[in-house]
């Protein structure tokens, strides 16, 4: 029996864009944010498919922040994805904003975009003022659910908070999250619940918890 661990992280490159985003829209296709963003299911995951290719493409990516898990040897397939942004930076920012932009805000009607905003606002507003890694995503491929995937991509960033003596903070919109991310020491630490949008819990880990 080989020891061989079913799969390996590593910080994700460009050629993992197509893998991140199959990931991320698998991943999230339930998730009340998604359910929203893309009320219709026929299209839903086409649609949050493209949002997240333009996400990791043009920003997570080329910012160093998406760490992956990968399984295989001669042709790796990507399993996990989280994305990591360090204190005192925001993605997307600057030039990845603007090259996100043309392929993201096609993917709505005209006339949702202020409530878009405003929801994005009020997570902006929710988060801690203190310097803080924020964990923008983390997901797992739902045929690899249980596998372990989750914990280790979590703990490999938080490893990196506790050296740099800073919480990380992260929100979720799916309630069923609670209890994964409690088990690694986090807290509650507000959130928003506006009616009409869907509801997102803040949580926040000291350093060391």
């Amino acid at each position: 029996m080989s020891d061989k661990p079913e799969f390996t992280l590593r910080t994700a490159t460009e050629d993992d864009v197509p893998g991140v985003a199959r990931v991320l829209s698998r991943a999230f296709f339930d998730d009340p944010l998604f359910v929203w963003l893309f009320p219709d299911p026929h299209t839903r995951m086409a649609k949050s498919a493209r949002w997240w290719a333009a996400q990791a493409g043009f920003s997570f990516i080329p910012a160093g922040s998406v760490t992956v898990a990968v399984s295989g040897d001669e042709r790796p397939v990507v399993r996990g994805a989280a994305v990591w942004v360090p204190p005192g930076a925001s993605l997307p920012s600057g030039r990845g904003l603007l090259r996100t932009a043309p392929h993201t805000l096609g993917l709505f009607p005209v006339s949702r975009l202020p409530e878009l905003a405003a929801f994005m606002a009020d997570v902006q507003k929710a988060a801690p003022e203190e310097p803080h890694w924020y964990l923008e995503c983390l997901a797992v491929d739902p045929v690899k659910q249980g596998s372990g995937i989750g914990s280790a991509l979590l703990r490999s960033g938080l490893v990196r908070a506790d050296i740099d003596r800073v919480p990380v903070y992260l929100e979720t919109t799916e309630p069923s999250n609670l209890i994964f991310y409690e088990r690694f020491g986090f807290k509650a630490c507000g959130g928003v619940a506006e009616e009409g949008r869907p509801a997102f819990h803040g949580l926040i880990r000291a350093p060391g918890d």
